[in-house]
């Protein structure tokens, strides 16, 4: 192929938009690319950041959506490890320096050189900017491309490319596993895979959550216990229990009040909170030496990674799955917490 292939999609053509269908021209397949049919594209709270801007990073017209599955289609000549019709993912990023220490390492996520988002990015290609997968198909280098194993739901599947990885990276990174004791803070999004690939991963898993009306549904996800954060004396009688904790809370707020949980020389990593929070006490990171540090979704390899550990274990989102027609609806629900956990858009209703 050597003329860019136009496609449907849905925009927002600037900031604080409404989500309306558009018409965007994919590059032509090259030697290393593959082109994938979109099936499904989940739908991340990053979305809805970058329509309205909220980041101040946004570049219009934006075609979100960074967790996509679907079919392979075509690939280069140089690609040789894919087959025409299988099921492939795209994550959150299409590309990177690919030299830096970080990309060397396959954790292309912290590349030196900054990587190239799947929409809102600057590219070569026609359009000028990458469009994400809220369109029915995308071209990507075969090096961001990821294999979906068949037996999952693809559906539930496509949030595992930014909710699953962004929760399965701190988790392997401090090598939660059988004989550790993990909290994970916010039952959201992010929360909701934290408890499953957790407990998955054999670890002894705490809900931690300032709502007691999300204790079954937690133990259902696979959590052993659930832990009231606003009960003071739950709290007081875990302090120093806990060898992990995973926090998804996805707005700023005061991380003092869970550091005492942890076990002398243990970890709380922030997923979930961007920009500035509350003063931080360091009295108990001293006194413990205790560690607060954060963790951005996921290298490719560890992605892969991920995808194969959930395809053994049959792990999805717990998902709603929305036409394309009700994206703008379904902002506005996610604006309210009106989910449960994630939505996902079926791209066969894309005209």
């Amino acid at each position: 192929m050597n003329t860019p292939l136009s496609r449907s999609a849905f925009a927002a053509t600037a900031a604080g938009a409404p989500l309306a269908p558009f018409t965007i021209e994919r590059r032509p397949v090259g030697p290393r690319d593959v082109l994938i049919a979109i099936d499904y594209c989940g739908v991340c709270h990053s979305d809805l950041h970058m329509v309205n801007n909220d980041w101040g990073m946004s570049a219009y017209p934006i075609v979100p959506g960074h967790e996509i599955i679907g079919r392979v289609v075509s690939m280069g000549a140089e690609v040789t490890d894919l087959v025409a019709g299988q099921r492939a993912g795209v994550g959150c990023l299409v590309d990177s320096c690919r030299q830096c220490e970080a990309c060397e390492d396959h954790l292309e996520q912290y590349c030196a050189k900054g990587f190239t988002l799947t929409y809102s990015s600057p590219t070569k290609d026609p359009g000028g900017l990458t469009f994400g997968g809220y369109s029915r198909q995308i071209v990507v280098d075969r090096n961001y491309v990821v294999t979906v194993p068949e037996n999952l739901d693809p559906a539930g599947a496509a949030p595992l490319l930014c909710a699953g990885i962004t929760t399965w990276s701190p988790l392997a990174h401090w090598k939660v596993g059988p004989g550790k004791t993990v909290g994970v803070i916010g039952l959201g999004g992010l929360g909701h895979m934290g408890v499953k690939f957790a407990h998955a991963m054999g670890a002894q898993v705490v809900m931690i959550t300032t709502s007691p009306k999300k204790g079954d549904h937690a133990r259902r996800l696979g959590a052993d216990e659930v832990l009231v954060s606003t009960d003071a004396q739950a709290m007081a009688a875990w302090t120093g229990k806990f060898d992990f904790l995973l926090n998804t809370i996805p707005v700023p707020h005061d991380f003092n009040a869970y550091m005492m949980l942890l076990k002398r020389d243990c970890t709380m990593c922030i997923v979930g909170a961007i920009g500035p929070t509350a003063n931080l006490n360091t009295g108990p990171l001293i006194m413990g030496r205790r560690t607060v540090a954060g963790s951005l979704i996921g290298g490719l390899k560890e992605t892969q990674e991920m995808l194969d550990f959930a395809g053994r274990h049959n792990i999805v989102a717990d998902v709603e799955v929305i036409d394309m027609a009700s994206i703008n609806e379904a902002y506005g629900r996610m604006q309210r917490s009106d989910v449960k956990y994630r939505f996902v858009i079926d791209l066969a209703t894309l005209a």
